[in-house]
């Protein structure tokens, strides 16, 4: 059974996609903003999810680091099996295989 947040979720990217071709914009950039709503809307409270802000929490790593730390790809199968680690009152976070690649194409945006 689908949860409503995966609708809602599903439906937006269904939305970004079908403004793509109305609009210009490519593939590419409907997943990479889908990517970030996601990290605003689940990672942002201890996060640094742009290219310049600082994490609140003092053990979250600002997202534009990540792959100095770890491969993004390692990233992508770490968010398929459920990330359940990271800093100590860091909830577990499971998405889908659309949420996924849009999470990891935004990453990608933000890396050096």
């Amino acid at each position: 059974m689908k949860t409503p947040g995966f609708r809602l979720a599903a439906l937006f990217l269904g939305s970004l996609l079908a403004g793509v071709t109305a609009g210009g914009a490519s593939a590419e950039d409907a997943e990479q903003a889908y990517g970030r709503q996601l990290v605003e809307a689940n990672c942002a409270g201890c996060h640094a999810i742009g290219t310049s802000d600082e994490s609140t929490h003092p053990e979250a790593p600002a997202f534009r680091t990540l792959s100095e730390r770890y491969p993004l790809d390692a990233l992508e199968e770490a968010f398929v099996e459920g990330i359940s680690t990271g800093h100590p009152d860091m909830p577990e976070f499971v998405a889908s295989p659309a949420q996924i690649g849009a999470i990891i194409a935004y990453l990608d945006t933000l890396q050096p």
